[in-house]
C-alpha cells in the first residue's frame, strides 16, 4: 500500500477492528498512536506495533470525554512528527431504546468523530500537500446504518449519521486536500469481542446471524483493516465521500 513512513491515528485501538488496523498499519511501516480506555488491552497493542519496528505511542483516553480527545491529539501529534491519517474507530454500542443507550452511541459514536477530526485537521491541513493523494480521515460506521433493527436503535441510527457527516466532511475538507471516507463493517468475530460472546450466551442470534452470511462465517478484523489501508493509501487518492461496506454479503443475505 506504500504507506511506509505514514503517521497514523487510531482513536479506540487496543482490540478488535482498532488493533487490527493499527497492526495492519505497523506492518506497512507506519507509525502508530493509539488510545483507548482500557490501559492493559492499549498497553499490549502499544507494545506489538512497536515490535515491528514502528514509533508506536499510546495513551489512555476516554473517548466520551471531550477533554481526553483534546488532550490526546497533540500528544500524539508530537510523538509522530505529525498526522498524516486519522482513524476514528470507537463505538459506545448504545442498545437500548432509551436516554442511556442514545447516550451512550451519540457521545462516542458521533462526537468522537466530530472532536477528534476537528482537533486533527491542522495536522491534516499541513501533511496533506506532501501526500500523492492528500491527507486522510476513515470513520468506522457499520452494517446497521443501512437496516432498520429493533435489538440496537440507537447504534444504527447514530451510525447512519456518521455516514451522513463523512460525506460533509469530505466536501468540507477537500479544498486542504484531506479526504474522509467510511467504512461498515458487518459482523466481526474475535476473541474477546461481543459476538464471540453472543456465540455462548445467545446462540440463536449468533446462528440467525450467521445464516444471513453467503460465505458462511462471520468476519474477521483484519478483513475491515485492509479496507481501512487501501482508503488511506495513494491507490484510493481519487476515492472520497464513500462509505465502503465489508461484510462478506450479510446485507444481501444468503
Amino acid at each position: 500500500m506504500q504507506l511506509q513512513g505514514r503517521r497514523v491515528v487510531v482513536m479506540g485501538g487496543s482490540r478488535g477492528i482498532g488493533r487490527s488496523i493499527a497492526l495492519g498499519f505497523a506492518q506497512e511501516g507506519a507509525s502508530v498512536a493509539l488510545c483507548a480506555r482500557g490501559k492493559d488491552a492499549l498497553e499490549a497493542t502499544r507494545a506489538e506495533v512497536a515490535a515491528l519496528g514502528v514509533t508506536a505511542f499510546a495513551a489512555p483516553c476516554d473517548l466520551a470525554k471531550a477533554a481526553d480527545i483534546a488532550a490526546f491529539i497533540p500528544a500524539a501529534a508530537k510523538a509522530l512528527g505529525g498526522i498524516d491519517v486519522l482513524v476514528n474507530n470507537a463505538s459506545g454500542f448504545g442498545a437500548t431504546d432509551d436516554e442511556a443507550g442514545w447516550a451512550a452511541s451519540f457521545d462516542v459514536d458521533m462526537m468522537a468523530i466530530v472532536r477528534a477530526s476537528h482537533a486533527a485537521e491542522p495536522y491534516l491541513a499541513e501533511a496533506a500537500p506532501k501526500l500523492e493523494g492528500g491527507a486522510s480521515i476513515i470513520n468506522v460506521s457499520s452494517i446497521s446504518a443501512l437496516r432498520a433493527s429493533k435489538r440496537t436503535p440507537p447504534y444504527g441510527a447514530i451510525k447512519a449519521a456518521v455516514m451522513h457527516y463523512t460525506s460533509s466532511q469530505a466536501k468540507m475538507l477537500a479544498e486542504k486536500r484531506i479526504r474522509v471516507n467510511a467504512v461498515a463493517p458487518g459482523s466481526i468475530e474475535f476473541p474477546g469481542g461481543s459476538w464471540e460472546e453472543r456465540r455462548q450466551s445467545n446462540p440463536a442470534l449468533y446462528n440467525a446471524t450467521l445464516e444471513q452470511i453467503p460465505f458462511g462465517r462471520l468476519g474477521h478484523p483484519e478483513e475491515v483493516a485492509d479496507v481501512v489501508l487501501f482508503l488511506a493509501s495513494r491507490r484510493a487518492r481519487w476515492v472520497t465521500a464513500q462509505s465502503i461496506v465489508v461484510d462478506g454479503g450479510q446485507l444481501i443475505g444468503p
